[in-house]
């Protein structure tokens, strides 16, 4: 369950899947509020602040890249598309506009309620920042920038440490390759996604208790990583 009542806006203009949508929200003990279309989803996001917005990308008036590109113009609350489009493309296109995370059409109950509780999880502990965060036997002092392990320092170069806390400020956001390396390396290492490979691998050694089978730093295929607390 989730803290509270958090508020979710579901824009989606199918009404059987918006219905069902909400029906599992309020099973979570979220309220919800619906829209259908990218203007009415807008005027409800600004009226009403909600703690997560449910977005579908094909929606009557307007793209739902032009909803993502025009509410974070104001507001960094997380966005979870629903879309049956299921193009590396469009994944990429939705997260590197804005999106926090993509699931596609048709998705479980289970998998979805679980995106939903990451999202708001997140939003919480950056209402609530603390300098330390605790994953598995892992110690981060961002505020120090020291990692331990079941207490013992660990040892992590300037970039993989730059990775860790870019990684742990999005916690349960997916974010594509060209967002990690453009955050990380600057913006000459943009399509260098060797890199990036390299440095997740290193991490993974390092941080997880099975490299092979990662718990926290974990594999969008084709589109990114996410850290998952």
């Amino acid at each position: 369950m989730t803290t509270g009542k958090d508020t979710v806006l579901v824009v989606e203009d199918e009404h059987s899947i918006r219905r069902f949508v909400c029906d599992a929200l309020h099973r979570e003990g979220c309220a919800t509020l619906e829209a259908e279309s990218v203007s009415s989803g807008l005027s409800l996001a600004a009226a009403e602040n909600p703690a997560l917005v449910i977005l579908d990308l094909g929606l009557p008036d307007a793209s739902g890249i032009e909803f993502i590109r025009t509410l974070r113009d104001w507001s960094q609350v997380p966005i979870l598309i629903l879309s049956a489009r299921t193009a590396e493309s469009d994944k990429v296109s939705a997260l590197d506009h804005g999106a926090d995370d993509y699931l596609t059409k048709p998705f479980g109950v289970a998998e979805l309620l679980a995106r939903v509780r990451a999202l708001l999880r997140r939003q919480h502990q950056a209402e609530t920042a603390t300098p330390v965060r605790r994953f598995g036997d892992i110690e981060v002092d961002l505020s120090r920038r020291l990692v331990q392990r079941a207490g013992t320092p660990l040892h992590l170069t300037q970039l993989e440490y730059r990775l860790l806390a870019t990684l742990l400020a999005n916690d349960g956001k997916v974010l594509t390759h060209r967002q990690l390396l453009l955050e990380v390396w600057g913006p000459g290492h943009a399509q260098q996604g060797h890199y990036l490979k390299v440095y997740v691998n290193r991490l993974r050694q390092k941080l997880e208790s099975n490299p092979t089978q990662p718990q926290f730093l974990l594999t969008e295929t084709g589109v990114g990583y996410r850290f998952q607390s």
